[in-house]
């Protein structure tokens, strides 16, 4: 018999959030274990519910949703996006520089791959969501990670961004509000990004999907209203946290900056968006009414809000477990914590990870899976209501005091 393997492609590609340790979680649920996940931020199985207008206007355009659409989307759609866009001063994102996709992921691998040559370099943040330096991977090109410092609240280390900058470099990735740390970026750290894209003629990717999911006093700043008409910037966001809609796949990408010089990347973008026909298009038909419509995620995020309690609980009973601490995020849904080194002697974040899911049922993501540097943090979801928080983290607590380390 033929022997088939995977394309040595798929080497370097890792995204270990749906890895080894989700397939032991989902093995333990066959055999009839509960197991409570604080690895993924899907809001729907948590009891978070997409807005009922969302719903009707999906349900309304079923009839005219059969066939495809424009490979960039159905008009009204990317209309709204635009004009979304001119509301937060961003004057020159047009309605054909917008480009739906089945989810934010989708067009990020579209970005990558129409860009990247075999050993091209983007700088992405450590830590970072997996799937960008997967994705640069699988594009052939080479992930570089700028350093986030914890002690400054997660902020990215400019220095250290800049002194990786190379020839083979084309882009710098911004994930902002931040996953896994929760950190949103200042205005003046972000023109200080913007500078050093302009000083090196590179691309801006900037990952604004949490852009309404903010706490206290936080404001999110669009990287697109920094970079004027001197800088190509790629903004990607869409439905999927701030409408509790994941399964829906619906996200956008804007284009702004210099287009007339990027003609023959966009080409190639247009290229690969033909290529796979188009984006679901019921789900198209709900960013119109999601963007124009009441933004009940402000009654979640806003004192008494359920996403405020439950990042402020998570908060909480996090540091207060001896050797534990946490940055407070100011954004998306997700603490990453520390694992003070001295305290518990964990060579192996994945290990330690299993081993709390076997003996407490309890699934969250080691930091490695992240592209963190060292093996003493973890991330959790802070989307389960303040009981099951703190059932959780009671059992994370208890598990601790007894862990001998790996």
């Amino acid at each position: 018999m033929a022997e088939f393997k995977q394309s040595t492609k798929l080497h370097n590609v890792l995204y270990d959030i749906r890895g080894p340790i989700l397939q032991a979680a989902q093995q333990m649920e066959a055999e009839g274990h509960r197991i409570l996940k604080l690895n993924i931020g899907n809001p729907a199985p948590f009891g978070f519910e997409a807005p009922d207008a969302i719903l009707v206007d999906m349900i309304r355009h079923l009839p005219n949703a059969q066939g495809y659409s424009d490979s960039r989307g159905i008009f009204s759609a990317r209309t709204a996006v635009s004009q979304y866009y001119q509301t937060r001063g961003i004057q020159n994102i047009h309605v054909d520089d917008i480009y739906l996709g089945n989810g934010v992921s989708e067009l990020i691998t579209m970005s990558l791959m129409a860009l990247l040559e075999d050993g091209d370099e983007v700088l992405i943040p450590s830590p970072d969501y997996p799937l960008w330096t997967a994705s640069v991977s699988l594009a052939g090109g080479r992930p570089v990670h700028y350093l986030c410092n914890e002690d400054s609240g997660w902020q990215p280390d400019l220095d250290d961004l800049e002194a990786k900058i190379t020839p083979r470099t084309k882009g710098i990735v911004v994930i902002n509000p931040n996953n896994p740390t929760g950190a949103v970026y200042p205005e003046e750290t972000l023109r200080k990004i913007v500078a050093l894209a302009e000083k090196h003629g590179l691309v801006l990717f900037a990952d604004e999907i949490y852009e309404k999911i903010l706490y206290d006093d936080a404001a999110h700043v669009n990287l697109a209203g920094l970079t004027g008409d001197d800088v190509l910037c790629l903004t990607f966001s869409g439905l999927s946290k701030a409408y509790r809609v994941c399964g829906y796949r619906a996200g956008w990408m804007a284009i702004s900056g210099p287009k007339k010089e990027a003609a023959d990347y966009l080409e190639g973008i247009n290229l690969l968006a033909n290529m796979r026909l188009c984006a679901n298009v019921p789900a198209q038909h709900a960013i119109q009414t999601a963007l124009g419509g009441y933004q009940s995620i402000n009654d979640l995020i806003l004192p008494g809000g359920r996403l405020l309690e439950q990042r402020n609980k998570a908060y909480e009973l996090l540091n207060a477990i001896p050797g534990v601490s946490t940055q407070q995020a100011k954004g998306a849904l997700y603490l990453f914590p520390r694992l003070d080194p001295e305290v518990y002697h964990i060579r192996d974040d994945e290990k330690f990870v299993l081993d709390l899911l076997k003996e407490q049922k309890i699934l969250v993501s080691h930091g490695r899976a992240f592209n963190w540097v060292r093996p003493d943090h973890f991330r959790m979801v802070t989307l389960p209501n303040v009981k099951d928080i703190e059932e959780a983290i009671g059992r994370m607590a208890d598990f601790l005091g007894r862990y001998p380390g790996n």
